[in-house]
């Protein structure tokens, strides 16, 4: 049997601001974006406004109206990946199998590090939380378990500071009353799916004829049903530093909505710039892009789609990415938000095919030195000192430098 923990840090962009600005702690703390420019929504949130009902995604002016008197901070996520790094640094001493889930969660494999530690898994969870908290300064939650999606469901159940037991033997009686929600990757579309054929709860889902929920959701209907019956057999992955970035990418919510498809362009050519600089920055290329949509209703769109050639310049991901509007979107509303992403990533030194018949791979060559040449100046003189001259098309949407506020996307759970 697995021994696995998942470590959630509680409150984590908000616990990190508190930690600089020891003066707020005692009140309630929000992490939001600037409302001047729409991005006017809670991102994180400490205990005490939790308490409240201050919830992570609503808007500012909700969330002030459940708690007068909240402070808000803007995010800062240079703060947010040392600290982050420094956690995994812990639990690098006890496993060298810990799997990251975002910045603040991760998985610790200690099924083949128990016999070297002399010690079981609720002590050493315990003594993680205890650490973390004195060498830190704030508080992790941690599920104990005998796989991946119960020991992160153990995290959630108590917060914060806490830890949470599940084990085989008693996992039906902890886990199959709660809510089905409360099961990974069981978001609100597919609660609500589930509900409609009276599966309300986790044990609802685990008692379900499986073939009813292939039906209903697909292959995620077997793949929850055997989440439910804690049938989860995922291994906690070493991830090594070529694959811990997925992908590459940046968004903005624009400070007015996006009409046109020019003003869709402008917009991708600085997100498209921000993404290839960060590229190059990591040694990397991407083979393929993925766009984001949202629309002023706040409903939105995903589209991906592969390159020809891998590639860490910018005219690529915007042609791509313009392609992809295109195709996909079909303006019934204006656009609120975009963002693109680079996919499918390998090592800048991987050898590309070149064409006896056409000269793109030379092209994209000559393309990054250019723009390499434009990074150092850019490094040396700053974002400003050189630009392009659509930008001056409409400087109140191109007038943002992306590139400084990283896009963190979590590890997917499915490799």
């Amino acid at each position: 049997m697995r021994s696995i923990l998942h470590v959630d840090m509680n409150n984590f962009y908000a616990s990190v601001e508190c930690l600089y600005r020891p003066e707020i702690r005692n009140f309630p703390v929000a992490v939001a974006g600037d409302p001047l420019n729409r991005h006017g929504i809670i991102l994180a949130k400490n205990m005490i406004a939790k308490k409240l009902g201050v919830t992570t995604g609503e808007a500012i002016w909700e969330a002030k109206l459940k708690a007068p008197g909240l402070v808000l901070v803007p995010p800062d996520y240079k703060k947010y990946l040392r600290f982050s790094r420094m956690a995994r640094e812990i639990y690098y001493e006890y496993s060298d199998q810990v799997e990251a889930f975002g910045l603040d969660e991760n998985w610790i494999d200690l099924t083949n590090s128990l016999q070297y530690l002399h010690s079981d898994p609720v002590t050493i969870a315990d003594t993680i939380r205890q650490r973390v908290k004195e060498e830190l300064g704030v508080t992790v939650s941690v599920g104990v378990s005998f796989n991946k999606i119960f020991a992160k469901l153990g995290s959630d159940l108590k917060k914060p500071d806490a830890t949470t037991v599940i084990p085989y033997e008693h996992f039906r009686e902890i886990v199959w009353p709660l809510p089905v929600g409360d099961l990974l990757y069981v978001g609100s579309s597919t609660a609500r799916k589930l509900e409609l054929i009276a599966v309300n709860t986790i044990g609802d889902l685990a008692r379900m004829d499986v073939s009813i929920l292939k039906r209903k959701l697909g292959k995620w209907g077997e793949v929850l049903w055997l989440f439910a019956n804690g049938q989860d057999t995922s291994p906690v992955r070493r991830i090594s530093e070529s694959e811990q970035i997925k992908s590459i990418g940046n968004g903005t919510t624009c400070p007015r909505d996006l009409q046109t498809e020019q003003d869709v362009r402008l917009v991708f050519t600085v997100l498209a710039e921000s993404v290839a600089a960060r590229l190059r920055d990591c040694c990397m290329k991407c083979q393929g892009v993925q766009i984001y949509l949202r629309d002023n209703d706040l409903q939105s769109l995903s589209r991906q789609k592969k390159m020809a050639y891998p590639c860490c310049t910018s005219e690529p991901l915007l042609q791509t990415a313009m392609e992809l509007f295109r195709q996909h979107y079909r303006w019934q509303k204006p656009l609120r938000g975009i963002s693109l992403s680079a996919i499918y990533l390998v090592t800048a030194n991987k050898h590309m095919q070149l064409s006896l018949f056409d000269d793109t791979a030379e092209q994209l060559l000559l393309q990054e030195q250019i723009e390499k040449t434009i990074d150092g100046l850019r490094c040396r003189f700053g974002h400003d000192a050189v630009l392009r001259a659509s930008a001056l098309l409409d400087p109140k949407l191109t007038g943002f430098n992306p590139k400084e506020d990283h896009t963190i996307h979590p590890y997917n759970y499915f490799r």
